[in-house]
C-alpha cells in the first residue's frame, strides 16, 4: 500500500513540477509573474471532461455549495492544486522505520 501511495504522490508531484514549469517560462516570455488557474490548463487539455464535471456538481444536492468549492479550487494555480496533494500522499506513504546508521569506523 505504501509503495502505490508513493507512485500516485511521485506523480501528483511531477505533474505540479510540469504545470510549475510551464507558468514559469510564460512569465519570463511576459516579464511578467503569470500563474495559470486550473481552470484554463484543464480547458486547454479536455473541455469536455471540465464540463461533465462541471454538469455533475451541479444536479447533485448541495449543488450551489459544491460549485463555490469547485470554482475556488479551479481558480487556484494548478501547480498548487494537484502538488499539495501529492506531497501529502507522497509523505504518507514513506517508510516509518528508523534508520540506523553504522559509521564506517564501527564496521
Amino acid at each position: 500500500m505504501r509503495l502505490l501511495l508513493r507512485i500516485l504522490g511521485t506523480l501528483l508531484i511531477a505533474v505540479a513540477v510540469i504545470l510549475l514549469v510551464i507558468d514559469g517560462s510564460r512569465s519570463l516570455a511576459a516579464n511578467a509573474l503569470v500563474i495559470t488557474p486550473l481552470d484554463a490548463t484543464w480547458g486547454q487539455i479536455h473541455p469536455d471532461s471540465l464540463a461533465a464535471l462541471r454538469g455533475f456538481f451541479a444536479t447533485r444536492l448541495l449543488g450551489p455549495v459544491l460549485e463555490v468549492v469547485i470554482n475556488t479550487l479551479l481558480g487556484l494555480p494548478g501547480w498548487a492544486v494537484i502538488g499539495v496533494p501529492g506531497i501529502v500522499i507522497a509523505w504518507a506513504g514513506r517508510s516509518r522505520r528508523e534508520r540506523v546508521y553504522i559509521h564506517q569506523d564501527l564496521i
